[in-house]
């Protein structure tokens, strides 16, 4: 793997998940109905830091929950032998609610179907939105971010690392040549 570039460095970063923190409070008008969920490993911190955003905003914290789609990815055959798959962490009924998935990175789009096939299988919420750091493209299944915070086109043999002050002790968006 071979770096690239930084395509988002730290104020990016927090500027975009910033701007994706209005926009949810903006669209939802309000947070009363919302929870966000997660997905494990890069999207939980990414969920942490858009409720902690929106409760500054707003002076009410929403819920996180994060989500391991281990167990509904459909390529498990090629991902893993046998996937240690955790349970949800859920400290509230999704039933009725809206939900903001959120997750670091889109591709293709595989990751986010398995997390909607996981949230049905909990409860029926009122509407699922999806919030994402990064939309790189090169979508196989039908399925577009509600937020983005930034669209970067890439080609299939690179790689887009996220990392977090939370769980890497700095915050950037870098690109890698595979």
């Amino acid at each position: 793997m071979n770096f690239k570039s930084v395509l988002m460095d730290e104020s990016a970063v927090n500027r975009a998940l910033t701007r994706i923190s209005h926009e949810i409070i903006e669209r939802n008008k309000g947070i009363d109905n919302i929870v966000f969920i997660g997905i494990k490993t890069r999207g939980v911190p990414i969920a942490e830091i858009l409720s902690d955003n929106i409760s500054r905003f707003e002076g009410c914290k929403p819920l996180v929950g994060e989500l391991d789609i281990n167990h509904y990815r459909d390529d498990l055959t090629e991902a893993h032998i046998m996937p240690e798959v955790t349970k949800p962490v859920l400290p509230f009924d999704i039933t009725g609610k809206d939900i903001i998935l959120v997750d670091d990175v889109l591709f293709t789009g595989r990751t986010v179907r398995a997390a909607i096939e996981a949230i049905f299988s909990l409860g029926r919420p009122s509407s699922i939105q999806l919030a994402i750091l990064v939309d790189r493209g090169h979508r196989e299944l039908p399925i577009r971010a509600d937020y983005v915070g930034k669209n970067v086109p890439t080609s299939t043999n690179e790689l887009i690392s996220v990392m977090l002050e939370s769980t890497d002790g700095q915050a950037s968006v870098n690109l890698y040549s595979i």
